[in-house]
């Protein structure tokens, strides 16, 4: 009688969940370390698009797609391009995307309600991961610790997990970004500016982008190019030194797009880091990444939670297939060739956004999106 390894997710974000429950679909149990305190505990970030051949066909394999279609947001895939003198450039619903909207909080709940009680280890910050004597990787953390088989960092950018097969880190970007949140109820100037999908308006290193979410809200993102000790800076001032900072920034735009960072909800400042493309590590028998951790990359082109949740299927297969180790190293070769052009993709739009001659860039892929 042969026994299942004994495996743990490190990380309860959309990938480790998304595991945990393919896994379990194959009579395989794991265990999820996560550092909240409850589902509930904090902010999980704004609305995501899942795109058909990633994110979709997890959901689908995983055997949530009416989950997924019954909360996600088919009518929120437009896009609108304004220059900083708030004239619209560009303006198209969306209408026959297969993209739809979720927000992340929605996702995760529906991961969350597939999973078998006791699945997720809640108010378990992992402090250390450490090489037992028999082969097997002893996890740490305030209170406990347990031997394990199989350690999947699910972490994200900051994975405890990655330095044990590598000492690569995330470097910055460049750019840092400040989100603020809205009631479009309450900001009916918001609710019309931002219609039905997202709104852009960028323009000399600089960019202000709007997104709605369901229930109402909106997120908008005011983003610039700064050095990194200065975006140091930004994370520990005071919200209103952040404020008047960015007033600053946005001084001479349009009073529309001006409203956007004087009326926010202040939520967080979040300096943009990103692994290197194509990064990838030595194979170390017992230990895998996916998602950020394996991948990080810049937001624009919506690519990374699609990619963990794709990496997720992935890797349930080859830990499910009972040919060992050799099928998660063709999984990672697999899961590098996938995330490499979506890296050097998020990159490329990244720098395209947040460029002196931005508006030019970025009209030019709006329109070539739609063939004009």
């Amino acid at each position: 009688m042969t026994t299942s390894p004994r495996i743990a997710i490190v990380g309860g974000g959309p990938g480790g969940l998304m595991l945990a429950r393919l896994l379990h679909g194959r009579g395989i149990a794991a265990t999820v370390f996560e550092r909240d305190a409850h589902a509930g505990a904090r902010p999980q970030g704004g609305s995501l698009d899942l795109h058909p051949d990633t994110g979709q066909r997890a959901m689908r394999r995983a055997g949530l797609e009416a989950a997924f279609r019954a909360a996600a947001r088919p009518e929120d895939q437009g896009d609108r391009l304004h220059d900083p003198d708030g004239v619209l450039l560009f303006d198209r619903d969306g209408a026959g995307d297969d993209r739809p909207e979720i927000d992340r909080t929605v996702l995760r709940r529906i991961l969350l309600d597939a999973l078998a009680p006791g699945t997720v280890r809640w108010g378990c910050a992992v402090a250390a991961i450490t090489p037992a004597p028999d082969g097997r990787y002893r996890i740490g953390w305030r209170g406990g610790a347990e031997i394990f088989d199989i350690v999947v960092g699910a972490d994200g950018a900051w994975s405890r997990v990655r330095p044990l097969l590598s000492d690569v880190v995330p470097a910055y970007e460049g750019v840092t970004l400040v989100e603020f949140g809205f009631d479009a109820h309450r900001h009916p100037l918001v609710d019309d500016l931002v219609g039905g999908g997202k709104m852009m308006a960028v323009g000399d290193c600089r960019a202000l982008i709007a997104q709605r979410n369901g229930h109402g809200h909106i997120r908008a993102y005011a983003m610039r190019r700064m050095p990194e000790a200065a975006a140091h800076g930004l994370a520990v001032a005071s919200p209103r030194a952040v404020r008047a900072a960015m007033m600053e920034v946005f001084a001479g735009w349009a009073p529309a797009l001006r409203y956007l960072v004087e009326r926010g909800d202040l939520i967080a400042v979040r300096a943009l880091h990103a692994l290197p493309i194509g990064y990838r590590w030595p194979g170390r028998p017992g230990v895998t990444l996916l998602g950020d951790a394996a991948h990080l990359m810049s937001p624009f082109g919506g690519e990374g939670a699609n990619l963990a949740l794709a990496d997720a299927a992935d890797l349930a297969d080859a830990l499910g297939d009972g040919t060992g180790w050799p099928a998660v190293a063709r999984y990672e070769a697999a899961m590098v060739a996938r995330a490499t052009p979506a890296a050097a993709g998020a990159a490329a739009g990244l720098r395209g956004a947040i460029a002196p001659d931005a508006l030019a860039g970025v009209l030019e892929h709006y329109r070539g999106r739609v063939g004009v």
